[in-house]
């Protein structure tokens, strides 16, 4: 017998043996439940929301960057904060700068919450924010390491 064949039988004769019961009844896995979104309240009916939220990350977490909308700044996004925008609903173009610049087009129906995720690459000489659009299971993902900014 080759030492292949006689490892692979001692491996074999070592394994523990596990007894399968036909009859043994089994109870179906219980459905994982997607957390509750207790952060972000219903828009108003009459206007659309959009979350802005950049994830919490080491990299690039020194640089934050401002969303606007034309000139009007929406709110400060830094590494691990979110902030809501309630606004007419219609076509919006919302901008961010940094050493480049990246321009986001929605159109926002009434009464509906859209999320936008921003990120932040590294560029020649400063980051480079990135904004584009997401889902609410990316926001409650990453919900419970975020706060509010002011």
């Amino acid at each position: 017998m080759s030492k292949f064949a006689r490892l692979a039988l001692s491996l074999v004769l070592m394994s523990p043996i596990v007894a399968l019961a036909d009859d043994a009844p089994t109870a179906p896995a219980a459905p994982v439940a997607a957390p509750a979104n207790t952060l972000i309240s219903a828009a108003p009916a009459d206007k659309g929301q959009i979350v802005f939220f950049r994830e919490s990350k080491f990299a690039g977490g020194a640089i934050g960057f401002k969303v606007r909308e034309g000139e009007t700044e929406l709110g400060k996004l830094r590494s691990g904060n979110y902030f809501v925008a309630v606004v007419e609903p219609g076509k919006h173009e919302y901008n961010v700068h940094g050493e480049t610049k990246d321009i986001l087009t929605m159109e926002v129906e009434p009464g509906e919450t859209y999320y936008v995720k921003a990120t932040i690459s590294m560029g020649f000489l400063a980051g480079r924010p990135n904004i584009a659009p997401s889902d609410e299971a990316a926001f409650l993902a990453v919900s419970a390491k975020l706060k509010r900014s002011e």
